[in-house]
């Protein structure tokens, strides 16, 4: 299997869908009463944050890039 580059979006946006499905499935075997428009917000919040941690990773993974391009040339 190849080796990937660690996306902490993906984690962020996948953790916080996973915790609106166990919630929404604990909501509907009993265990828990939730009212129906509590899951929305917790899901679109998740992803508005892996979004953001997403733009953060992007921006600092091309400063880094930057940083060893000019590092590089200037070597020379």
């Amino acid at each position: 299997m190849r080796r990937h580059e660690f996306q902490p979006g993906r984690l962020v946006a996948g953790l916080s869908l996973l915790l609106a499905g166990v919630l929404y499935l604990l909501d509907s075997s009993g265990e828990v009463d939730l009212p129906w428009f509590a899951v929305v917000p917790l899901a679109v919040g998740g992803l508005s944050l892996a979004a953001l941690v997403g733009l953060v990773t992007y921006a600092v993974r091309r400063d880094m890039r930057t940083r060893d391009r000019t590092r590089a040339s200037s070597d020379r």
